[in-house]
This record gives C-alpha cells, sequence and structure tokens, in this order.
C-alpha cells in the first residue's frame, strides 16, 4: 500500500498547474466556455454588446504589444473576455492555449502556467483583471472616462 501511495504522490506532482485549474475550473460553476469562433478569434456565449470604453481600450493593448492566454475551458477567461463585450473580444490580442497544436505549443514557448496570464511590456500578470486595472497598467487614457 505504501508502493502505490507514493507512486500516487509522484504522479501528483508530475501533473502541470494547467491541469488543477481545469479540476478547479470544472466545479466552478455559471461559466460558459469559450468558443472559437471563424477565422480562429474568439467569442464567448452570451455576451453583451461592448461599449466604445470596452473596444477602445481593446485596440489599445493591441496596439500595445499585450497578450492575453486563456484555455476554452476556463470559467476564469471565460469571465475575463465577457468584461470586454462582443464586438471588443474581437479585437483582443488572446491567444488560445488548448484547442490546436498551434496555441499549445506558443503557450509553452511562452511558458504560460495559469489563465487567463496578461503579458504586456515583459511583465505578466495572472488571473482577471478588471478594465480599470488594464487601463492603469497599460497607460490607457480616454480622456474622459464618464462612460464607465
Amino acid at each position: 500500500m505504501a508502493t502505490s501511495a507514493s507512486a500516487l504522490r509522484r504522479s501528483l506532482k508530475a501533473l502541470p498547474l494547467s491541469l488543477a485549474l481545469l479540476a478547479i475550473g470544472s466545479v466552478a460553476a455559471g461559466a460558459a466556455p469559450v468558443q472559437a469562433a471563424e477565422g480562429g478569434t474568439t467569442k464567448t456565449a452570451a455576451t453583451a454588446p461592448s461599449s466604445e470604453r470596452q473596444k477602445a481600450l481593446a485596440r489599445h493593448l493591441k496596439l500595445k504589444g499585450a497578450v492575453v492566454y486563456g484555455a476554452w475551458w476556463c470559467p476564469h477567461c471565460t469571465h475575463q473576455l465577457k468584461l470586454f463585450g462582443e464586438e471588443a473580444v474581437e479585437l483582443l490580442p488572446y491567444v488560445e492555449c488548448d484547442k490546436d497544436d498551434a496555441g499549445r505549443k506558443r503557450c509553452q514557448a511562452a511558458q504560460i502556467r495559469a489563465y487567463p496570464t496578461w503579458e504586456l511590456n515583459g511583465e505578466r500578470r495572472l488571473g482577471v483583471l478588471s478594465l480599470e486595472e488594464l487601463e492603469v497598467w497599460s497607460g490607457y487614457n480616454a480622456g474622459t472616462r464618464s462612460s464607465r
């Protein structure tokens, strides 16, 4: 019995963090999966229309070279994308890490270990970031912020 227990412990230590996140994500309730739309862009189920602020921020992030890495099965990624609304999510520099080999290879090369992961100017931020956090981090200045 001790042999099988130690073998189990070794196996569990070998699991990548992404599999652990998969298990946690499958328990979370109420999150719709991210689906690939035509052309390889992303789209979430039942997403509200985007505001001008959301679209402008998505364009700004792309222009600044930001990238967000996620996985279709990740409820936190779904939540992150829904913050941008239907049109703006199509503008985001999003990399799907678990739909096809190209995405998996890109995320492995970038050493992505958790979802969502934001990358900007060599700096990484893990987890869901609010639109306000993304505005501050990326240096976005909308002039007037009355559209919040």
